[in-house]
């Protein structure tokens, strides 16, 4: 792991020199009210993610209602066990919009002027910490998520079978929880293979292009700078999330020969690890990213990622 921090910075001497405490980090009075609202939305993603990492899905009762559509008994089964189900994944959709709120409250924190990204960095360690934090939770969530085809089956039938009522004028009441503007919210969100990352990617490149004042560089210097501190500390998760975030918003990627961040060495790293424990953060690299398949992009970083 130690090898991490070289490949992250293309020179050792681009490293920030300073420490992230994130052990003992604590917000100053300036961080309170940001630190506040992002650690009430991180106290729920513990939550989210045990919901999530126990989703078993509808699966059984699904397919027996499908193959015996004329069995009302069966056909209820289902329904009775799809709708919970679907108001656990709704909850996972406006979690993921809370999110989007805490990044980018953090990223107005840390990128505002006067202060330099590093300096911020330095002087708001909680808020770093969080920032860390956040994208851990991102990456867990997804990888469950790319794991899980329940999801997606269950949801699906969800929209089929109100579908199906709404042809023959009748209404169930679980449409009262999840209408049809939000069922086709929630359809976009869970048909990303990684729905989190994929928002805050989202966030960050929207954050960007509405604070035209502030130089594109402070975001971009800021997401690089935390790939190298990071990587002793939240390792191979929050490295390739502050990646993909790079990509979005740096105007060539994180790809090309000018990025500040060691594409090659960032994968080879990645592959050296145990094929189970890395291939949904090596998925997030290949699908989440904007400038993989650019023509900056060298021939030997994609052969890697093949």
């Amino acid at each position: 792991m130690g090898n991490l921090i070289k490949v992250l910075g293309k020179d050792l001497e681009n490293c920030p020199h300073f420490f992230l405490d994130f052990e003992n980090a604590q917000p100053t009075e300036a961080e309170t009210a940001v630190y506040n609202q992002v650690s009430a939305v991180l106290e729920e993603a513990h939550g989210i993610l045990a919901e999530l990492q126990s989703y078993n899905g509808a699966g059984q009762e699904i397919r027996e209602a499908i193959q015996n559509p004329g069995d009302l008994a069966l056909q209820e089964k289902a329904w009775n066990a799809v709708c919970p189900l679907v108001a656990k994944l709704k909850r996972f959709y406006e979690f993921s919009l809370r999110l989007e709120n805490a990044l980018r409250s953090l990223l107005e924190a840390l990128t505002s002027p006067p202060y330099a990204p590093m300096q911020h960095l330095e002087r708001e360690q909680a808020l770093a910490k969080q920032f860390a934090e956040i994208l851990h939770f991102t990456l867990s969530f997804d990888e469950l998520k790319m794991t899980n085809p329940a999801i997606q089956n269950d949801f699906s039938y969800y929209r089929r079978t109100i579908s199906r009522n709404r042809l023959n004028n009748q209404q169930l009441e679980a449409e009262n929880e999840v209408n049809n503007e939000m069922a086709n919210r929630m359809s976009l969100f869970y048909a990303e293979a990684t729905p989190m990352l994929k928002t805050l990617s989202n966030a960050t490149t929207k954050f960007v292009s509405e604070n035209k004042t502030l130089p594109i560089e402070d975001t971009t210097d800021c997401l690089s700078t935390m790939a190298c501190v990071y990587t002793m500390l939240f390792c191979m998760r929050v490295m390739v999330g502050v990646i993909i975030l790079y990509d979005h918003v740096h105007p060539v990627g994180a790809f090309a020969k000018t990025s500040k961040i060691d594409m090659k060495g960032c994968i080879k790293v990645l592959k050296e690890q145990p094929s189970n424990s890395v291939e949904g953060l090596l998925n997030a690299l290949r699908y989440t990213t904007r400038h993989l398949n650019d023509d900056s992009t060298s021939k030997q970083i994609r052969a890697l990622l093949q």
